[in-house]
Order: structure tokens, then C-alpha cells, then sequence
């Protein structure tokens, strides 16, 4: 395998797009809204795929992924492999995997975690899911955009870990949220409860990386309101039995986008709670 296409140029696919390209291995782009100045730009989805060994697709969800298969299944057939890293649910997962192999082409799930900055520093971890020469021959590609690649047995797994991995972002980002507004209210200065913060066993790295725009109120996206709320739609449809902090969180994610928040970064949910 030694070219890839990337269907989706939003804010991690048009990074991986420009990785791949420095490493020599683009063999097109291709996005819903025109996106010409993009290396390696196609005018359709299916020049892409004919152009590529493996197409790699990152977009919204699972509809978005649903009408890039209807496009691109023409092109697909043995020797071509389909990269999915769209963060959708299990069934679906199953759903793709079945339509794409029907072709002769071979499907791989590979939804991962790492906002912007993962992405750009090259440092994102995909959850493979697939059969075993589908993840073999596609491994080397993605260690261009990757740091961490954990392989799973099947499609429907690797999709259900994103959304397990999710809700517990989702889950950290709330209480942060809380607790940083809890020591507001008593007067605690943002620097000392981030110092406090860092010496404590609940320490994180999404508390490293959204330290600063909490402290700066920049909610600049680096993973969007609307895109955490879609996941975790798809989480309530996933799991079996009540999820108390799951319904919580969609809630919360609910309100904001409600409340225009839908495009700004996910740490924004702490909007929410200086508005009481």
C-alpha cells in the first residue's frame, strides 16, 4: 500500500492531508465543500479512490460516511482499502465494513483520540478494527499521522472504544469545568487552581490542554460542541442500561449548542455554569 486519499478536509483531515503529502504518499484530497487550494485537490470523491490504494475518509458521521460509500463504491474492488476514522456508532461500523468487502475492496475502522494540536504534532491513536491483513497493509501509512495504533478483532469495537473514550473526555471536561468554577466563586485565582490542580491525583492531559483556554476564555475549536454532542448521541444508541453520567452530558452539550455554542470548542460547556 503505497498511496492514500483523504476524503474530508476539516480540521484533522486537511492535517493529515498535508502529512501525507510530506511523506510522499498523497494521492489526493477531496472535500464536500470545495477545498482547490488543498494538496493534491480532486473535483469528485471518486477520482480520489481510483487514484488511491487506500482511502482514507474523516467526516461528521455516520450519514456523511453513508453518502461517500454511495459515490465511491463504483471505484472500489480488490486491492483497494477504505480507512474510516469518523467517529460513528458499532452498527454502522458493521454496516460499511459489509458494503465496502461486497465490492472486493477491503474496510478498516480507525476512529481515533487527539484533538487539533494531536494532529499536527503527529501524535493522534487510531483503534483499528478489521481483519488482519486489511490492518496490516494500512498500518505503515497511518504511522505518518499517528503515534499509537491499538488493533481490535472487529469493526463494531473499535467504534464502541471511540465512544467509550469520549464519554469519559466528556465526562473530565464537565467536572472541570465545575471545579474551576466552584474555586471562582470563593474567589480562587485561575494560575492557583491550576497549580493546585497539577498536584493532584485527578490531574490529566485534557486538563494540560485546555488549561489555557479556560484561564483565556478562547474556545477556538480544537473539538466542537456540536461534534462531542453528536458522539454522544451515538453512545446513548451504543450502550446497554442507564448511563446516569451519559445523560448528564448530553444535556449539557445539548444547551449549548442550543445557546449557539455548537462550533466552539467543547471546553465552552463552562459558559454554561457562569451563566447561572
Amino acid at each position: 500500500m503505497q498511496s492514500i486519499g483523504v476524503l474530508g478536509l476539516g480540521i484533522i483531515g486537511q492535517i493529515w492531508a498535508d502529512r501525507y503529502q510530506s511523506a510522499g504518499r498523497l494521492a489526493g484530497t477531496w472535500n464536500r465543500t470545495p477545498k482547490p487550494h488543498c494538496p493534491r485537490w480532486k473535483s469528485t470523491a471518486l477520482e480520489v479512490v481510483a487514484a488511491s490504494d487506500v482511502t482514507h475518509i474523516v467526516v461528521a458521521d455516520p450519514p456523511a460516511v453513508s453518502a461517500i460509500l454511495d459515490t465511491i463504491l463504483p471505484a472500489l474492488g480488490r486491492g483497494k482499502v477504505i480507512v474510516q476514522s469518523s467517529t460513528i456508532d458499532p452498527k454502522s461500523a458493521t454496516a460499511f465494513e459489509a458494503r465496502v468487502h461486497a465490492s472486493g475492496a477491503a474496510y478498516v475502522e480507525s476512529p481515533f483520540t487527539g484533538s487539533k494540536p494531536a494532529a499536527e504534532s503527529g501524535t493522534v491513536v487510531f483503534f483499528m478494527g478489521g481483519e488482519t491483513a486489511a490492518l496490516d497493509a494500512v498500518e505503515p501509512l497511518l504511522a505518518h499521522v499517528s503515534e499509537t495504533r491499538f488493533r481490535l478483532p472487529t469493526v463494531a469495537q473499535a467504534a464502541t472504544l471511540k465512544l467509550a473514550m469520549n464519554l469519559n473526555i466528556a465526562g473530565q471536561m464537565q467536572a472541570l469545568a465545575e471545579s474551576l468554577t466552584l474555586a471562582r466563586q470563593a474567589g480562587i485565582g485561575d494560575d492557583f487552581f491550576f497549580r493546585v490542580l497539577a498536584k493532584n491525583v485527578s490531574y490529566s492531559g485534557l486538563a494540560r490542554l485546555k488549561e489555557t483556554k479556560l484561564k483565556t476564555n478562547d474556545f477556538a475549536p480544537q473539538f466542537s460542541v456540536k461534534h462531542m454532542h453528536k458522539d454522544m448521541r451515538l453512545a446513548v444508541n451504543t450502550g446497554h442500561g442507564e448511563l446516569p453520567l451519559l445523560k448528564t452530558l448530553r444535556g449539557c452539550l445539548a444547551r449549548a449548542e442550543e445557546e449557539g455554542m455548537g462550533d466552539d470548542d467543547f471546553s465552552a460547556l463552562i459558559r454554561l455554569l457562569a451563566a447561572k
